[in-house]
């Protein structure tokens, strides 16, 4: 699943340029992946998290073709989503907490 997860996190990169958004931290759990990015202040984060999500799980399915199968209602991703800033932790803090995701 660490191709699966490279393939992500490249995706994320690519689409990134598009909007003005620079990855700082990434990694993911079993079911999630939490993201530290900076982005615009006018970039339009809904557009640009859907954008991601439709991609990428176009991507997942073509080369993983055996993820359908457990998939519900064919949808990779949850239609939501948590977006959260990060003024009132330190950057530090934030990407610490990011890079100790899959340790648990």
């Amino acid at each position: 699943m660490m191709i699966c997860q490279t393939m992500q996190k490249d995706m994320f990169v690519r689409l990134s340029e598009n909007y003005n958004i620079t990855v700082v931290e990434w990694n993911h759990d079993v079911d999630h992946v939490h993201i530290l990015f900076n982005a615009h202040p006018n970039t339009e984060m809904t557009k640009f998290i859907n954008a991601y999500k439709s991609a990428s799980s176009r991507l997942i399915k073509r080369d993983f073709p055996q993820v359908k199968k457990k998939l519900w209602k064919e949808m990779f991703w949850s239609r939501s989503f948590c977006l959260l800033t990060t003024g009132a932790s330190p950057i530090d803090v934030v990407k610490t907490y990011i890079e100790k995701q899959s340790e648990k």
